[in-house]
């Protein structure tokens, strides 16, 4: 356990914070369902009313949560002054780093754009140079990539860039055989092998970019605190393409901050863990922070899939603060290009969230963990619980309009029993939910427009409010859509069915419209008929529910348009969604941008295009030589297994590359000798027809 740990100061603080929040959520809520108990005909004596109130409370509750943690978000921001913020802004002397702080920068890829990842390295590296200290940093590109032509090009790209940098003994590369635990694992993997030459790591994404000067600041903070276990820091959104991109990254660059910060004053050294952009004490995450496998079968047992929020908890539970440095500057990260790969992304942390409710009563957690663990869950959940109500307050409304009102019950009263109805009550509740949606947005969009110079860099004043008018109605636009799908997830984890760990698509395509409809036609279908059904039964409800219905039945060509880049370049070139990364962009982009242009530019040198992996491997001297050195040592196999790796030489020779399967190929670039056999036989083919399959004859005129 860190030393004095216990008795810092934040955590009364924080004891009185919290139950100020649950106050402020569980208060109106009760009032706001007292006002729906009244709206409703019978005022929430039925069981079936009851039920509502019950999913209404809960979704109040929910939202309230965000209303008040971008309030408290907008207080910390406005006094300029935080006495426990992680990363302090303004302090008048800042110790040396001691060169004994050794850092290692993890980035973790599975089947990513090889010129991104290494584009995005460089970038990183350079930054870190400029800052005079990179003597306390290494690189670790971790890969768990499977694909063999992938796999051979990340290789020859990791050479490419020591190059570049003249950085042999910074940067590494480590190409893990079996994906065992993912992402978790891929780090499990470097604690092992390379982690107690290391202080602190600093874990990356695939597409997270980080200034060198906000990676000293991490450091720093570390050395400062030696309590702090987890410094996460609030990626900023950049370089987005499409339309959908930039809404996503207005959204995150200007409500981002304030949300944040709202968190931080909730939260305090008992954050959570985001997984990446973040900087790790090795030592006791290495203790404390091993995850155990669910008993069970997925997708609710096996192994963790969210796993950062589990190790959060467990580094805390050990006595280790987890702090967010809300106010840091210069962490970046990309969005997902459109809302079907938004949504294949939810799917997966879905997943994990459900899986967090098991570890609810685990020993030991903290009750802010286990709070975190249940937001996580109810972030999907209550998509599930809102299309609950909304189903169910539609067939309230069909009930009360076809079948007759039964005045005198069986029982003997006094009284008929009149169904009422009270639409100011329902105005009051509508109003009251519309506020805790919508002034958070108000409060950012404000809190930016008093600054000029702030406003400038999101285009100016009126653009600005433009962009926020503009985002508030697409994002009521895209709710209900991402309603369905959350419900969608939510009961088929329920009902047993696992999701795939596939690698995230970030290249700016645009939707199809075979590909939308496929995603996006059973929603909409289900929105057009909820239509007709409503407006042939009850026309005046069939108003409430406009938005939603709208929303559904619009969702395929929703989808397509938001997906596309011209439209995002439409709506920048209108001053729509402009944020400081484009209107100041940081020089890490701007060098990411010119790494991956000389990249992916094509050599007069070389006849094989970017992309062609194996045919590297076996063909080009240097590629086949780098790649054996970075295999593990010869092993004795079965003469079955020799035999058949002869047959797939011989399978190769014959057909070229391109009669080979990945698995085939696979099992030829993990075997040196067959390796080797197949580059020889290569470089003496005689047929022209099969040297060309493998590009020699372009490369033999060449020289």
């Amino acid at each position: 356990m860190a030393p004095g740990y216990p008795h810092k100061p934040w955590q009364k603080v924080a004891v009185r914070r919290r139950l100020l929040l649950l106050a402020l959520v569980l208060l109106p809520a009760g009032l706001a369902s007292g006002f729906m108990a009244r709206v409703l005909p019978h005022r929430g004596i039925s069981p079936f009313e009851l039920l509502l109130l019950l999913f209404f409370a809960a979704l109040y509750a929910w939202i309230s949560i965000g209303f008040w943690t971008s309030v408290a978000g907008f207080h910390i921001l406005s006094r300029r002054f935080d006495r426990f913020a992680a990363v302090p802004e303004n302090r008048s002397h800042r110790p040396a780093v001691s060169k004994n702080a050794r850092t290692a920068i993890l980035i973790p890829v599975y089947n990513e754009p090889v010129d991104r990842i290494f584009a995005g390295a460089y970038a990183v590296y350079r930054s870190v140079k400029q800052t005079g200290r990179l003597d306390l940093f290494d690189f670790f590109i971790l890969s768990d990539t499977n694909i063999p032509d992938k796999w051979v090009e990340e290789e020859a790209a990791w050479r490419d860039l020591c190059l570049a940098t003249g950085a042999n003994d910074r940067i590494f590369y480590r190409n893990r055989r079996v994906n065992i635990k993912r992402k978790s694992g891929n780090i499990a993997d470097f604690c092992r092998r390379w982690g107690y030459n290391y202080r602190y790591m600093i874990v990356f994404d695939a597409d997270s970019v980080m200034t060198g000067k906000a990676l000293l600041r991490l450091v720093a903070a570390m050395e400062d605190e030696p309590t702090v276990g987890i410094l996460q820091t609030v990626p900023g959104a950049l370089n987005a393409k499409t339309f959908f991109a930039r809404l996503q990254q207005f959204a995150s660059r200007l409500y981002g901050p304030m949300f944040s910060a709202g968190l931080h004053f909730w939260q305090l050294g008992d954050a959570q863990y985001w997984g990446h952009n973040a900087i790790i004490r090795v030592e006791p995450f290495m203790k404390h922070c091993a995850l155990p496998t669910l008993s069970g079968k997925p997708p609710l047992g096996g192994e963790i899939l969210s796993h950062d929020f589990v190790e959060a908890a467990l580094m805390r539970r050990a006595g280790w603060g987890v702090w967010l440095a809300y106010n840091l500057e210069g962490s970046y990260e990309e969005l997902p290009p459109n809302l079907l790969e938004e949504l294949k992304r939810d799917r997966r942390w879905c997943q994990g969230n459900m899986q967090h409710l098991r570890l609810l009563f685990t020993k030991g957690l903290y009750p802010a963990h286990r709070a975190l663990f249940l937001g996580g869950a109810m972030v999907y959940v209550s998509g599930l619980l809102w299309f609950f109500f909304l189903v169910m307050s539609t067939a309230e409304a069909i009930y009360e309009a076809l079948v007759p009102p039964v005045y005198f019950p069986a029982s003997h009263v006094l009284f008929p029993r009149w169904p009422v109805w009270n639409p100011g009550w329902a105005v009051t509740l509508a109003l009251s939910t519309a506020i805790l949606l919508f002034i958070p947005k108000l409060l950012a969009v404000f809190m930016v427009s008093v600054k000029p110079g702030r406003a400038k860099e999101f285009g100016g004043v009126p653009r600005l409010w433009a962009s926020a008018v503009t985002e508030a109605l697409l994002s009521a636009l895209l709710a209900p859509i991402r309603m369905i799908f959350h419900s969608k997830f939510v009961f088929v984890i329920l009902c047993g069915r696992e999701v795939g760990w596939n690698p995230q698509r970030r290249s700016s395509e645009g939707t199809s419209w075979l590909e939308a409809l496929r995603f996006h036609g059973t929603g909409m279908a289900m929105g057009l008929v909820w239509s007709l059904v409503v407006l042939a039964t009850n026309p005046s409800f069939f108003w409430w529910l406009t938005p939603i219905l709208l929303s559904l039945v619009l969702s395929v060509p929703l989808s397509v348009w938001s997906s596309s880049p011209d439209a995002g370049k439409r709506a920048r070139r209108l001053g729509i969604f402009l944020t400081p990364g484009e209107t100041a962009p940081p020089r890490e982009l701007r060098w990411i941008e010119s790494y991956m242009q000389q990249y992916l530019a094509p050599s007069a040198n070389l006849p094989w295009a970017k992309g062609q992996g194996f045919v590297l491997a076996v063909a080009d001297p240097r590629v086949h030589a780098l790649h054996l050195s970075l295999l593990r040592k010869e092993r004795t196999y079965s003469q079955k297994i020799r035999t058949r790796r002869r047959e797939l030489r011989e399978k190769a020779l014959a057909l070229g590359p391109q009669g080979l399967s990945d698995g085939e190929k696979k099992e030829l670039l993990c075997d040196p000798t067959s390796l080797s056999a197949l580059h020889r036989a290569v470089w003496t083919l005689s047929n022209e027809a099969a040297a060309t399959r493998w590009g020699l004859i372009s490369t033999v005129a060449g020289c």
